[in-house]
């Protein structure tokens, strides 16, 4: 697991927890056996800490100093117009220790605006003194989040080590090209939200833009422009994994189920022109209009993504419900060698991680059901 952070340099938190966490399904399928207490359990032990990298992530603690920067303009100003909240927030959690928006009765009245939406003043305050690092995420109860002083959180020693703002978004910058693997120079989305213009801007003062730090990258040997047969625009790649272009491993005949958040979908259009894959989260697609469903999970087998899956977990039953299943025009999973093996090896699996120990197919499916049963 911390060779993937590392590989990674943070991976994404998100705590919809409809087929599993987002940063659980991405750890699943990368790490043979995955149980989410794993993750659980290096949290609880401070090895692993939540921080601002394309949202809210989880990154190595001792990584921390460099995840501790940022350029949002948002949270400053949410503490500045809410001064005398954030004041009294600071000074309970100061002396009560960890607490979370709900044990502030007397201040959960206002509202404020918070990246565009109306949010509890209390609420706002607290998330914009954890992406400014005065305060960390102590614990979360289900979806409630407790909040305390960094230092009574994180090793002194992590905390001691100050790094400039620079050296702090070069690294954010690079570990979004490392999670990723062939980014370009532009990215759909929020690919690089968090670390402000591309190009300088009077608004941030000092910071020469992203561009000047990519291009920094780039001169000091970090990333090593690419070019992909068919694939229009410059690729980038970190340097240690230029040994993979040249002599690239075979596709072992294994089957991933990607989460939403997972790097390997951020770049929607290279997906769409590299792998013929078009990835849409229809989370917040009205039911009538979706093609798929509520929360689909791409599936990949070898270096190809054949289809998608709709899993939802029933703890209560101990049961994994299949909703739907779509296979990608011209992909055959009786006539894919190693396929029908491999997706059963992987339904077994996401059984394990879901703690289920049974699978019920939706009616309208007989024909999967068929051919990937995994237990009578």
């Amino acid at each position: 697991m911390l060779e993937v952070f590392r590989r990674l340099g943070s991976v994404q938190f998100d705590p919809l927890a409809i087929a599993g966490r987002t940063h659980d399904l991405a750890l699943h399928a990368r790490v043979a056996d995955y149980d989410p207490a794993w993750c659980d359990r290096l949290y609880e032990r401070r090895e692993i800490f939540e921080a601002y990298n394309k949202g809210l992530s989880l990154v190595p603690t001792s990584e921390f100093p460099w995840f501790r920067g940022n350029v949002s303009r948002n949270a400053p100003r949410t503490l500045a117009e809410n001064a005398d909240v954030a004041a009294r927030v600071l000074e309970r959690i100061r002396a009560d220790g960890a607490l979370s928006a709900l044990d502030f009765e007397r201040e959960r009245g206002p509202t404020t605006d918070w990246f565009g939406m109306p949010t509890n003043a209390v609420r706002a305050v607290l998330e914009a003194y954890a992406v400014t690092g005065v305060l960390g995420l102590a614990r979360r109860d289900g979806n409630r989040r407790y909040y305390d002083l960094l230092e009574r959180l994180l090793p002194a020693d992590v905390l001691a080590r100050k790094l400039p703002l620079e050296e702090q978004l070069r690294h954010k910058l690079l570990s979004r090209y490392r999670a990723h693997g062939l980014l370009g120079v532009g990215g759909g989305g929020d690919v690089f939200g968090g670390l402000g213009p591309a190009k300088p801007d009077e608004r941030w003062p000092g910071y020469p833009g992203r561009n000047a730090l990519r291009d920094e990258l780039v001169e000091r040997g970090d990333l090593v422009p690419v070019e992909v047969e068919g694939i229009r625009g410059k690729r980038l790649v970190v340097s240690e994994d230029v040994e993979l272009l040249e002599a690239p491993p075979n596709p072992p005949p294994s089957v991933a189920f990607v989460p939403p958040f997972d790097p390997i979908v951020w770049d929607r259009r290279l997906l769409g022109s590299l792998f013929e894959f078009e990835y849409v989260w229809e989370l917040f697609v009205p039911p009538a209009k979706r093609r798929w469903g509520w929360y689909v999970l791409p599936i990949v087998f070898r270096d190809r993504f054949v289809g998608r899956i709709e899993p939802r977990i029933d703890r209560a039953e101990a049961r994994v419900d299949v909703l739907g299943v779509w296979w990608e025009d011209g992909f055959a999973p009786r006539r894919a060698d190693g396929f029908v093996d491999a997706m059963r090896d992987a339904l077994r699996a996401y059984l394990g991680f879901a703690g289920a120990d049974r699978l019920a197919w939706a009616p309208h499916l007989g024909t999967e059901k068929r051919l990937l049963l995994t237990q009578p």
